[in-house]
């Protein structure tokens, strides 16, 4: 027998366990697979052994996971992103390093080399916790979420001199402003090199690609062009995540980002799974109960301190107290390269090994703790800004400025690809509308080609009010975040019980739940994709297209309520 089989057949039902298990309590599945690497690893059961092909195989679910948050954006989009990833970036890094910094030295006697070392470690946030949450929640492109990414993307570039900056520390007489230098200016050089040849031959390549109409040749593409950026930036100085953003943002620019991003979401999951599993692996529970009390006061100053800049950053630069709170959060906690960097502080001997097991347990449980924070300060600062008038002020009034001269209108909660489609419609019809959105680039684009679309978050009941909630005739949430399409419809039908709602979901599981909230019909994603699919198929094999729009009409009609009278009847 294989001696690997056992091992991997532990981890799979263990995973198969938990994750049912987290996903039963509503809990993020990477908790889970942390607490397999607990249970399961050297510290734990012992059942799993850490070695170097296992890490570097989990690294690369970070890598996936940076290759489609860059297929969230635009090189566009990331111009204008530049003063969050070097103002707030560089900010967040310089202060939380020098804080802590300053700690390791009086707190715990140690030179000012442990302290940078320490510092510089401890300022890195989790870029695949975050990412992830961000993503799941649809958040990305929120304020807070754009800040966030910003930082990270930051500390993702801010590696490369810190690798070479402990190095330097360690050893005696060396030039370190003169390293640095050149650090950064190979990382500037490597990446304006990728952007440029990237913007010229990525959607070349996948044209050729696509021309053989070969789908295991498009994916073997996108690996290509994931491993491949990666190694670049990896063989330049670089981390590996940031070669495989910058390859998710070039093909964010082709036509191909859809299809590529379902290609690579199964090896993304499984690979930062088995990246959680490592982290937990790393943590010794003995150590952790022997020094509680050291390690509750180390992780109540990373968390809290780390926040605490973030908070002063935010508030400083204007940003309101709700996207101020939510960046604090999702910040305050250690990364995976600043586990790669505390390690090689140890390697170097910058740091003594009780310091080492400290700030590592300490790095490690404020990881634990990231999930549950964040999600409690995003329903915190939700509370917040419901009752928040002062920081909400200006937006309000200019959504009641652009629905001042509507009546019996629609309004429309969500203006990206379905959402531009509902209003192409109603305008057709010249039924007048107004259409909420959170993402300041897409409204620019919107209302530069005469579209009535505004700034404010569909589930906040005074933003609902000055859409003019109580003169329109219908209202459409058009994007497929379903805890947020609960609050709408708790919201309006608090004001006007009779008004019609439609929901738009992603597939069946929600329906029910949409439909005891309030919706007056909820439309699945999947439903009406194979609809239009069956009824193509059918006229292209010779079926009257009238008769093919009848089979459409007449699943609707057993599925819509509202569409059965329309339904014509059988010849």
């Amino acid at each position: 027998m294989h001696p690997n089989l056992l091992p991997i057949l532990i981890l799979l039902s263990a995973a198969v366990g938990m994750v049912a298990l987290a996903r039963r309590f509503k809990l993020p599945s990477m908790l889970a697979y942390l607490a397999i690497g607990i249970a399961l690893g050297p510290h734990g059961f012992a059942l799993l052994s850490e070695s170097a092909e296992v890490h570097g195989l989990a690294e690369f679910g970070v890598v996936f996971l940076m290759f489609s948050i860059g297929l969230e954006f635009s090189l566009k989009r990331l111009q204008t992103m530049r003063s969050l990833v070097f103002g707030f970036g560089s900010a967040q890094m310089a202060l939380t390093a020098l804080g802590t910094g300053m700690v390791t030295v009086l707190a715990y006697g140690q030179g000012w080399k442990s302290g940078i070392a320490v510092g510089l470690a401890v300022a890195m946030s989790s870029t695949a916790i975050v990412a992830r949450m961000l993503s799941e929640s649809f958040e990305l492109h929120s304020r807070s979420g754009r800040q966030t990414m910003g930082v990270l993307l930051f500390q993702d570039i801010a590696v490369a001199p810190c690798l070479i900056l402990l190095p330097a520390l360690a050893a005696s007489g060396d030039d370190l402003l003169r390293s640095l230098a050149i650090a950064s200016a190979e990382a500037v050089a490597v990446l304006a090199l990728l952007i440029w040849l990237g913007k010229r031959l990525m959607g070349r390549i996948f044209d050729a690609a696509a021309h053989y109409k070969s789908t295991e040749l498009l994916v073997l593409t996108s690996l290509w062009v994931v491993v491949g950026l990666s190694f670049l930036t990896a063989s330049s100085g670089l981390s590996l995540a940031l070669g495989a953003f910058v390859g998710g943002m070039l093909i964010s620019e082709t036509a191909y980002r859809h299809h590529v991003e379902a290609d690579i979401r199964p090896f993304r999951n499984i690979l930062l799974g088995l990246f959680f599993v490592t982290v937990g692996m790393m943590l010794d529970i003995q150590y952790v109960l022997a020094n509680a009390h050291k390690l509750l006061l180390a992780v109540i100053l990373l968390i809290g301190g780390k926040a605490l800049v973030m908070l002063l950053i935010t508030r400083i630069t204007k940003t309101p107290l709700v996207a101020s709170l939510r960046t604090a959060a999702q910040l305050a906690q250690a990364g995976e390269f600043g586990l790669v960097l505390i390690e090689l502080a140890r390697q170097l001997q910058l740091i003594s090994i009780s310091v080492f097991q400290i700030t590592l347990s300490a790095m490690l449980l404020s990881m634990f703790i990231a999930p549950f924070l964040i999600a409690r300060a995003a329903r915190l600062s939700g509370d917040m800004g419901r009752g928040d008038w002062a920081h909400k002020a200006a937006t309000i009034h200019e959504i009641a400025v652009h629905s001042l001269d509507l009546g019996q209108h629609v309004v429309i909660c969500g203006y990206g690809r379905t959402g531009g489609r509902i209003a192409e419609f109603l305008d057709f019809e010249k039924i007048p509308f107004i259409a909420l959105d959170v993402d300041p680039q897409r409204i620019a684009e919107a209302r530069s080609q005469g579209v009535n679309v505004v700034f404010g978050n569909a589930d906040r009941p005074e933003v609902l009010q000055a859409a003019g909630i109580s003169r329109a005739r219908a209202v459409v949430v058009s994007y497929p975040d379903v805890h947020s399409a609960e609050r709408v419809l708790r919201i309006v039908r608090g004001v006007r019980p009779e008004i019609p709602i439609v929901v738009r979901t992603v597939d069946d599981k929600d329906v029910a739940r949409l439909k005891s909230a309030g919706a007056t019909e909820v439309i699945p994603e999947v439903l009406e994709s194979s609809l239009v699919i069956a009824a193509e198929t059918l006229v292209q094999a010779g079926i009257p297209m009238k008769q093919a729009l009848l089979h459409m009409r007449a699943v609707r009609s057993a599925r819509y309520a509202t569409l059965r009278q329309h339904v014509e009847p059988k010849k």
